[in-house]
């Protein structure tokens, strides 16, 4: 018996597909000591990760080595005042440190806050005043140490700064403390509904709110891994994803180890299609997961074979339908959509055992109660748009959805008025049952007694050739209620006229339905966004309505 299914219990039809899914775990369950240690006791060899770099440095890392060097990490920690319910900030790139400081702070029952790199002194100076972050551990690079120094000074914060690898003014260093620390660790006392994790959200409409994850948030990533990602058994399983976002969960530690695959690691700065796939080619990357963005590139640049891909999902953003179509036909393999919010574990995928269609987000996880629903909180009927929203479990609790928002209990009820949980995000079921996004619930643009999706005009715009980027919005009009507005960013050889605005309408509106034709087009030189890389449509739509 492979040790997730200690964990859940699972029903599966003859074609593989996952049927029913339900976890079972004890009232302390702990990632770090019932999965890592475990598996470290009984497979010390066992490939737990493997992590390259830029400069071709490599090392692998068992689930030995893994225990080891969280344990001492741990004991570091521990020495200096950190315990249970502690919030200790982790601002480290894709370095290997990562795996290990998480691991220790599992065990010692200390929240972690995982952060970018990329944060403004701003941002760190809200997150950890608003967290009340007892300690940092960071990367030396980019300036991040001077950055968070920075940003504790402002707010009058002391906590107590380390960082890997190197010696950094006003930091201890922690690779030289865990030198001299024991790699024994005794289990300290931790309880499944103790807060583990907390990240912050994109804020792509306000100020990034704090979500906090159970113990028990790991085991929902079972499915994750094993039915969508098809992460197997001896595999080794590639997320592009860097560590300060929820998607490094999701792909980069805890489904992953629990279904017995390796987790591989590429520490890059600067994206590049051609390496990512030499990283694939020369370590044997079973599965791979990246952001649609990835698979844009790879199909333009042309995909070398890459004989030892087996699986490849995606989520996160709009896939074209072209990018699907011809990475399938360069590569064998379909691409596998996935959905889910920081909030939650995975909600809908392309899971194992159906046949993807591109741009579905396929059917609903069987470990969730998942309806449509509108404004009014009535289902709503086949083929119409409504709100995804998560009913609670049988039994009252619903692992994977987050335990609660940091200082903010109100919004917290409010999202899960009614006695559901509110995604704030829209979709549609077709006859088949598959599910189509359409954007935020609030991004709905109501015209001429229509409903239209953002989505479904932005895949249209997208195959213009002189449109890079573009975002959908609806503006008061005083006919239609609102009108369907295209912010665009050109490309080369592109101008912002009225004549480019007319062929781009022209472009489109022939391709669309007459209710969601486009009426006014945008042209700016960025998109606002958030740090995660997310349009901001909020700040679109208080920006005015202004065209050529």
């Amino acid at each position: 018996m492979s040790l997730y299914q200690k964990f859940c219990i699972e029903k599966i039809d003859e074609r593989g597909c996952l049927k029913e899914f339900s976890l079972q775990y004890p009232e302390n369950f702990n990632f770090a000591y019932d999965v890592v240690d475990v598996i470290a006791e009984t497979e010390p060899e066992r490939k737990a990760l493997v992590w390259c770099n830029t400069e071709n440095t490599e090392h692998v890392f068992t689930f030995s080595e893994v225990r080891a060097y969280s344990n001492q990490i741990a004991n570091v920690l521990r020495k200096h005042g950190i315990g249970r319910g502690d919030r200790v900030m982790l601002v480290l790139k894709r370095h290997y440190e990562y795996w290990f400081a998480a691991i220790a702070l599992h065990k010692l029952g200390a929240v972690m806050i995982p952060a970018t790199h990329m944060l403004t002194v701003g941002d760190f100076s809200y997150r950890l005043e608003a967290a009340h972050v007892k300690a940092v551990i960071a990367t030396p690079q980019d300036g991040v140490p001077e950055r968070i120094k920075t940003a504790l000074a402002q707010i009058g914060l002391s906590a107590q700064l380390w960082c890997v690898r190197e010696e950094v003014p006003g930091a201890e260093n922690l690779t030289a403390a865990m030198a001299a620390a024991s790699c024994e660790f005794p289990r300290e006392e931790t309880r499944a509904e103790d807060p583990m994790i907390l990240y912050f959200t994109s804020g792509t409409t306000g100020y990034p709110k704090g979500v906090i994850h159970d113990h028990t948030y790991p085991l929902a990533h079972i499915v994750t891994a094993k039915y969508w990602q098809q992460a197997a058994d001896g595999g080794l399983h590639f997320t592009v994803a860097e560590t300060g976002w929820a998607k490094a969960s999701w792909g980069k530690l805890y489904g992953q180890w629990l279904v017995g695959s390796a987790v591989m690691v590429y520490d890059f700065d600067n994206f590049d299609p051609k390496q990512l796939v030499q990283v694939i080619n020369r370590y044997g990357v079973t599965s791979f997961c990246a952001p649609p963005t990835v698979y844009r590139y790879l199909v333009r640049k042309g995909i070398p074979s890459m004989p030892s891909l087996r699986h490849a999902s995606t989520a996160g953003e709009m896939l074209l339908p072209d990018v699907f179509r011809q990475f399938t036909e360069q590569t064998g393999l379909p691409l596998c959509e996935g959905y889910g919010q920081t909030e939650t574990a995975l909600l809908m995928a392309n899971f194992k055992g159906n046949d993807p269609v591109d741009g579905a987000l396929g059917t609903i996880s069987p470990f969730y109660r998942i309806e449509l629903r509108d404004k009014e909180g009535k289902p709503v009927p086949v083929g119409e748009i409504g709100e995804i929203v998560v009913l609670p479990s049988q039994n009252g609790k619903t692992p994977g959805i987050f335990s609660s928002y940091l200082d903010k209990e109100e919004q917290y009820r409010y999202v899960w008025r009614g006695g559901v949980y509110h995604t704030g995000d829209a979709a549609y079921q077709d006859g088949k049952g598959r599910f189509w996004f359409h954007g935020r619930f609030d991004d709905i643009i109501k015209t001429g007694g229509f409903r239209v999706g953002p989505y479904e005009v932005e895949n249209v715009l997208m195959k213009h050739p002189g449109v890079v980027e573009c975002s959908v919005i609806g503006v008061p009009d005083r006919l239609r209620g609102q009108a369907i507005k295209a912010v665009v960013v050109l490309g080369k050889g592109y101008t912002p006229s009225k004549e480019t605005e007319r062929d781009i309408r022209d472009f489109c509106n022939q391709k669309l339905a007459e209710y969601k034709w486009i009426r006014i087009v945008e042209f700016v030189s960025e998109m606002p966004k958030t740090i995660s890389g997310k349009i901001q449509k909020s700040v679109q739509r208080e920006s005015g309505s202004s065209s050529f």
